[in-house]
């Protein structure tokens, strides 16, 4: 592959991943289904889940409680673009969570609930964008969310 394809498409990735975390934490999380193939996947082996296809994506994500509000940090985001329309992905995040019912001030900065990792597929589409064909969560840390 060229070395410019090649980073562009590690480039587009990244970018999906980080929108993908963004649109959790502050945008719409419904939206992130759109982030996923019509026939995408997240999976969560640790608590046997699986979420497959967009409207199953929305409705999980799009069904969050109005008072949960939460924080991801993404570090050490790996892409490795197998082909031309193909990539995997690895990511490790901490996700910091509070439930609080508006308005409030700021909350105080609970402990983390969540530290793991994601594994990623990723594919080209025929438009040329990258969507995720399947996410699959590792999360060997997780406490419950406090409540304040």
């Amino acid at each position: 592959m060229d070395p410019i394809a090649q980073l562009h498409a590690e480039r587009a990735c990244l970018r999906l991943l980080l929108d993908l975390v963004v649109r959790l934490d502050v945008g719409e999380p419904g939206s992130v289904a759109e982030l996923f193939t019509e026939d995408g996947v997240w999976v969560w082996p640790e608590g046997d889940r699986l979420v497959k296809g967009r409207a199953a994506l929305r409705a999980h994500f799009g069904s969050r409680p109005a008072d949960r509000h939460a924080r991801r940090l993404m570090a050490d985001v790996r892409v490795d673009v197998t082909s031309p329309d193909t990539a995997t992905a690895t990511s490790y995040f901490t996700t910091y969570r509070t439930h609080t019912a508006p308005p409030t001030p700021p909350a105080p900065t609970p402990a983390p609930v969540g530290i793991g990792h994601y594994e990623d597929t990723l594919c080209r589409t025929t438009d040329g964008s990258w969507l995720l064909a399947a996410r699959t969560l590792r999360l060997p840390c997780d406490r419950p969310t406090p409540r304040l």
